[in-house]
């Protein structure tokens, strides 16, 4: 059996803390997953700023409420479920990733739960396990599945080689050239031709 394990952000929705930078006027919420892979590291110097700006839960969700799905991304999902069995795996939180789940008809997400203090302030996250999307998908291969990886950032990497096939979608430069063994693609469609070679 198979089951297609998706990165979220980057692969299926704009990026919530790029949007979130472009939104609170703070360029350096820019930085993601593509540029840190130490997402503990990230978080805490995010929490960092968001605390140095007075910025909580309410101001990320009411940007986040403004985010669309990537153009063809709820389509390419729904293609994807038609065939196969298929889990959106995020570094992402319960509290940012919902509005986004119902965009795309509520596939099934494993994330993590940020910790947010009466008044709104993000205090802290909470990670499921350490390295929650290798962790997920090899968890996944010792309950019978074969499994299929995409995502775009540093942290997709060990789930996208660890299986029986993996992708890079919309990724950078840098990425793609440091893992030519990985193939890489822009298009929705390319990536369902591509999975569905797989199957």
């Amino acid at each position: 059996m198979n089951i297609v394990c998706l990165d979220m952000e980057g692969v299926l929705v704009p990026e919530i803390w790029i949007a979130f930078s472009k939104a609170s006027g703070i360029p350096e919420l820019t930085r993601t997953t593509r540029d840190e892979p130490d997402y503990n590291k990230l978080m805490k110097w995010r929490l960092g700023i968001l605390k140095e700006h007075g910025l909580g839960l309410k101001e990320i969700q009411e940007t986040i409420a403004t985010i669309d799905p990537i153009p063809g991304a709820k389509e390419f999902l729904d293609e994807l479920r038609r065939i196969t069995q298929a889990v959106v795996i995020s570094d992402t939180f319960e509290q940012f990733a919902t509005p986004l789940m119902e965009k795309l008809n509520w596939p099934t997400l494993f994330c993590n739960t940020l910790e947010v203090a009466e008044n709104g302030e993000v205090t802290d996250f909470r990670m499921r396990v350490e390295q929650s999307k290798l962790t997920t998908v090899k968890a996944l291969q010792t309950m019978g599945y074969e499994t299929i990886a995409i995502g775009d950032s540093f942290n997709d990497l060990g789930m996208i080689k660890a299986g029986k096939a993996g992708f890079l979608f919309k990724s950078t430069e840098q990425i793609i050239k440091d893992n030519p063994d990985v193939p890489a693609f822009e298009e929705y469609d390319d990536l369902l031709a591509a999975i569905k070679n797989v199957l």
